[in-house]
């Protein structure tokens, strides 16, 4: 007699969820653009930059388009316990733009 269950899908989503929280937690400066009129999926090209997730969502669900994440990130050395270096990802602040 098989004794095993099936396991449930609860998990998979559950693992799903933790990596998007990971994930927004490295990415602190996320940018988000709307496509440059006239550019293509296969080479995008970055128009206007929105506020926030939420906006650009409404505005490409509206324009029936995608829209574009953008985080940046430079290479910095940290020096480890052991006294070697090691190069690590450090996020790039975004320049306040004054109008």
């Amino acid at each position: 007699m098989d004794t095993r269950t099936s396991s449930s899908t609860a998990p998979a989503a559950n693992s799903t969820s933790t990596y998007r929280k990971r994930r927004n937690a490295d990415d602190a400066e996320v940018r988000y653009f709307l496509p440059k009129a006239g550019s293509s999926p296969a080479t995008p090209e970055l128009g206007q930059e929105v506020a926030s997730e939420g906006e650009a969502l409404i505005q490409a669900f509206r324009s029936g388009q995608t829209f574009y994440t953008l985080s940046a990130w430079k290479a910095v050395p940290e020096v480890n316990g052991g006294g070697s270096p090691v190069i690590v990802k450090q996020a790039v602040a975004p320049k306040q733009v004054q109008s």
